[in-house]
């Protein structure tokens, strides 16, 4: 049923816990994991990121990818970068383009306040993927 998974991963707790669903989903299927992390840029000379941390979240998740393919899960990373549109669009274009049947996400990649100013990246992809979408709670 889901052959193919993408999972957002944006370096908070809510991707971290969505991502063992994401593994479960796929390895019960035989299917493929992609991590789809957006790097939101300031539109600015040089386009700094927004994220002072970018870096480390990245080489994170080069490890997970890693330790995810040492278990025999076939698992991939896609970075985008982005000034416009919000990193749902770009989660739900790349879901698109690797034919996913289920997107995963956590519930909180902000803080409450910085959730009630941006909105939800996983509401969003609620919106705009043309695939079903889980939202995994907190802990889940």
């Amino acid at each position: 049923m889901f052959k193919t998974v993408v999972v957002a991963m944006d370096g908070s707790r809510g991707s971290a816990d969505a991502l063992p669903v994401a593994h479960e989903l796929a390895k019960r299927e035989g299917g493929s994991l992609v991590l789809v992390h957006v790097v939101e840029k300031i539109a600015a000379k040089g386009g700094a990121t927004i994220r002072a941390d970018e870096d480390e979240v990245r080489a994170d998740l080069e490890r997970k990818v890693e330790e995810l393919s040492a278990e025999g899960v076939d698992a991939s990373l896609q970075v985008v970068g982005i000034t416009l549109g919000g990193p749902a669009h770009a989660i739900a274009d790349i879901a698109d383009e690797a034919g996913a049947d289920l997107i995963v996400a956590g519930t909180r990649g902000h803080t409450q306040l910085g959730g009630l100013l941006l909105g939800s990246t996983t509401n969003r992809l609620l919106h705009v993927a043309k695939c079903p979408v889980l939202a995994v709670p907190p802990a889940a």
